[in-house]
C-alpha cells in the first residue's frame, strides 16, 4: 500500500453513477434550411455562469477529497494534488479553466481546509498590518499606515462565520450568538477580535491586528522614524533601571510594539509575569511566566479576569509584573504591584496624553468602589508610576513617540508631570511624511537616585546631552 495519500476521483463502489449528460436537442430543420447537428459547446467562464461553476468546482472536490489524507499532508504537497483533481473534474464536466484558474482555485480549497480560507494570503503578507472584515464582500487592510478596500472576498456570510469559529475554537473559547463577542490570537501572536450577530448587522466582523515576524528593538524603531537615537538611548536606560513604565496611545498607535522593545532591556535572568486578555506580546528572556483571562463557560461561571490573574501573580515570586492592557478594576492591583517592590513593572492603557492617562488610573481605580480619597488614589500613583510614554499614529500612517513624561511627584491635589521629550511638528516632506523635532526638558528627573544605584546616571546625563538628532 503506497504511504502517500491519493487524491483523485473517489468513488465507493456503492455510489450511484454520475448521471450522464444529455445533450441539448438540434433544432428541428425547415424545408429550405439544413442545420447540421453539433456536439454540445463545452462550458465556459462568462459574467452569469463563473459563480456557478466554481461553486460546482468546489463541491465536488470537496466530495472527492479524503479529509484525513488531507490533513496530514503540508499545503506545499496539498497543493498540486487538489490542482490535478479540479483539472480532472472540470475535463470531466467540460469546464473550460486555464492553468492560472486552476491554481487559484486549488490554492482557496487549500486555504479552507488548513488555513483561514481567504484571509490566508493577507495574513501572509508581511507588508499588510491590520485586516478588517465588515461582511463577506467588504475586506479592508492597512498598509504603511494607509486603509484601503482589498479584492479578498468570502463565498457568503457562513463562510465567514466558519473562519471565526475555527479561529476561537483553536484556543478554547467560543462565538457564537449566545456569546457574540470574543477576543483571541491566532498562533503567530495577531490578536483577533470577532462580533457576531445579531451584534453584528451585515454579517460577522473580524479585525486582526498582525505582529511582524521580524523582532522590534529600539534600533528598528529609530530606523522607522519612531522616535531619534536619543530618546531610544534615554528609554534603554530606563528600561535597565527597572523603572515602572505606563505607555498609553490610542488604538493602533503601537502601545505593544513599544512594549515588546522595553521588554528586551529586561535582564534574561529575572522572572517576568505576563497578564493579559489575548496573549499577545513576545518576550525573549528564558524565565517569562505567561497567563491569559478566561471568559466564562455555557453556564456563566468559571470566569477569570485580570484582576484575579495580578492577585495570583503576587503568590508567584514575580521581579516583574507586565500587564497588557489596564482597562478596568485591575488598575488598583497593578498600583499595589508596582508599589511591593515589584519595580520595573510596565503596562498600557488608552490616553490621549501623559496627564489624561494618570486621570484614567485614577478613574479605573475608583471603578473598584475602593472608598478610597481622591488624593490618597493619586498619592498611590505617583508612588508608583515613574515614567509615562504617549505614541500617536499620525495622518501621514507613522507611529511616533510623541511624548516622555516623569511623574514627579504631588503638590496638594495637583499631579507635578515633567516632560523630557515632547514631540513637535516642524513640516511636511515631498515625500508626505510629517517631519519635526524633539523638544527636550532640562533638569534632574525624579528618579535619579534609582539611576545613581543601577550605576546608569551618567549614561543619562550622555544621553540627554548628545545633539544628533
Amino acid at each position: 500500500m503506497n504511504a502517500t495519500p491519493m487524491f483523485g476521483r473517489r468513488r465507493n463502489e456503492d455510489d450511484p453513477p454520475a448521471p450522464p449528460q444529455s445533450a441539448p436537442a438540434p433544432n428541428r430543420p425547415t424545408s429550405s434550411q439544413h442545420v447540421p447537428q453539433q456536439a454540445p459547446p463545452a462550458q465556459t467562464f462568462t459574467q452569469s455562469s463563473t459563480s456557478d461553476s466554481l461553486a460546482e468546482l468546489r463541491m465536488l472536490a470537496l466530495q472527492q477529497l479524503d479529509p484525513a489524507a488531507a490533513a496530514a499532508l503540508t499545503p506545499e504537497r496539498l497543493g498540486p494534488e487538489i490542482e490535478r483533481l479540479v483539472a480532472e473534474i472540470a475535463t470531466e464536466r467540460r469546464i473550460q479553466l486555464n492553468a492560472r484558474e486552476q491554481r487559484q482555485l486549488a490554492g482557496e480549497l487549500v486555504n479552507d481546509m488548513l488555513g483561514l480560507g481567504p484571509l490566508q494570503p493577507l495574513l501572509d503578507d508581511d507588508g499588510i498590518a491590520d485586516i478588517m472584515v465588515n461582511g463577506p464582500e467588504r475586506v479592508f487592510i492597512e498598509r504603511q499606515g494607509r486603509v484601503t478596500l482589498s479584492n479578498v472576498k468570502f463565498r457568503d456570510a457562513q463562510h465567514v462565520a466558519n473562519i471565526c469559529q475555527r479561529i476561537a475554537s483553536a484556543i478554547g473559547r467560543r462565538i457564537d450568538e449566545s456569546s457574540p463577542m470574543v477576543d483571541a490570537r491566532l498562533m503567530d501572536g495577531s490578536r483577533v477580535n470577532i462580533v457576531f450577530p445579531p451584534l453584528a448587522l451585515d454579517g460577522p466582523y473580524v479585525s486582526i491586528r498582525k505582529f511582524t515576524r521580524k523582532k522590534i528593538d529600539f534600533a528598528r524603531l529609530v530606523a522607522l522614524g519612531s522616535m531619534t537615537p536619543q530618546v531610544a538611548r534615554c528609554l534603554e536606560i530606563a528600561g535597565r533601571a527597572r523603572l515602572n513604565i505606563i505607555i498609553s496611545g490610542g488604538t493602533g498607535s503601537g502601545k505593544t510594539t513599544l512594549l515588546n522593545a522595553l521588554s528586551r532591556m529586561i535582564d534574561p535572568s529575572e522572572r517576568v509575569i505576563t497578564i493579559e486578555d489575548a496573549a499577545e506580546l513576545q518576550l525573549q528572556q528564558p524565565h517569562v511566566v505567561r497567563m491569559e483571562t478566561r471568559p466564562p463557560n455555557l453556564e456563566g461561571k468559571g470566569e477569570i479576569n485580570q484582576r484575579d490573574l495580578v492577585k495570583n501573580a503576587l503568590r508567584m515570586r514575580p521581579e516583574r509584573i507586565i500587564v497588557g492592557e489596564v482597562r478596568g478594576m485591575e488598575a488598583f492591583d497593578m498600583l499595589q504591584a508596582m508599589n511591593t517592590g515589584h519595580d520595573g513593572s510596565m503596562s498600557t492603557i488608552h490616553a490621549n496624553n501623559t496627564r489624561d492617562a494618570l486621570t484614567r488610573v485614577e478613574n479605573m481605580v475608583q471603578m473598584g468602589n475602593m472608598g478610597l480619597p481622591s488624593k490618597a488614589i493619586k498619592t498611590q500613583v505617583v508612588s508608583a508610576v515613574d515614567l509615562i510614554l504617549q505614541v500617536e499614529r499620525h495622518r501621514d500612517g507613522g507611529r511616533r513617540v510623541t511624548q516622555v513624561t516623569d511623574v514627579c511627584g504631588l503638590e496638594g491635589d495637583v499631579v507635578i508631570l515633567n516632560d523630557l521629550f515632547q514631540f513637535e511638528f516642524t513640516g511636511e516632506t515631498p515625500e508626505g511624511r510629517l517631519s519635526g523635532t524633539y523638544k527636550m526638558g532640562r533638569g534632574r528627573p525624579s528618579f535619579w537616585e534609582r539611576l545613581v544605584y543601577f550605576g546608569m546616571d551618567r549614561a543619562w546625563v550622555a544621553a540627554m546631552e548628545e545633539t544628533n538628532w
